[in-house]
């Protein structure tokens, strides 16, 4: 059986909702994101243009308080469950901030397996960020065989290079760009999960 390693998006993958528009729904943002996050979604706005875009609006908002929003973002239980049963071969690989989604991450046991968008903070607030993950950067430095997991268009990169590509659209549509170019597609946490099982 070969050894692979499980390489997960957490927004809509792991979680049960897009963690930017959940942080803006508290402080009234929430169109501005929706509009946003849809339309990089569909590939329709590049993602590190449109992640700068939406961190400029919620920037205001104390880092304290997304995390705490964060922390309480609901999981698709069976997915969770599996990374946190193989946390040793799991890793979680997203575009949003190491600052605002370092609680979830320890929730998940995933707090030394997470490639992530980095910034500083001063005072509570973004100060500037500093780096934005490419994730299909981040999976061609992986050595051993990889199994990748998502639903957006800036997963198609990485499960382009996998060497077995899933689409889980549980949550929202998978975009029509990661479609193309996955192996398997489930639209079900738990028959999601249990696929991964075989793969162990």
């Amino acid at each position: 059986m070969t050894d692979y390693v499980f390489l997960f998006d957490l927004d809509s993958t792991v979680t049960k909702q897009e963690i930017l528009p959940t942080i803006a729904k508290g402080i009234g943002k929430l169109d501005e994101i929706r509009t946003l996050t849809e339309a990089t979604m569909r590939g329709e706005i590049p993602f590190k243009v449109s992640f700068l875009n939406r961190v400029s609006i919620l920037s205001s908002v104390n880092v304290s308080t997304v995390r705490q929003i964060v922390s309480q973002v609901e999981l698709n239980p069976h997915i969770a469950g599996f990374i946190r049963e193989n946390a040793e071969r799991c890793y979680i690989v997203t575009g949003n901030l190491d600052i605002w989604i370092c609680d979830l991450m320890k929730k998940l046991g995933m707090e030394h397996h997470v490639y992530c968008s980095k910034a500083d903070v001063k005072d509570d607030k973004i100060a500037q960020v500093v780096s934005v993950a490419e994730k299909e950067l981040i999976v061609k430095q992986f050595i051993r065989p990889f199994v990748v997991v998502g639903d957006g268009d800036n997963d198609s990169g990485m499960a382009r290079l996998a060497d077995i590509a899933i689409g889980f659209g549980g949550v929202r549509d998978i975009a029509p760009s990661l479609l193309r170019c996955v192996n398997f597609a489930f639209y079900d946490d738990r028959r999601c999960a249990d696929f991964l099982k075989t793969l162990l």
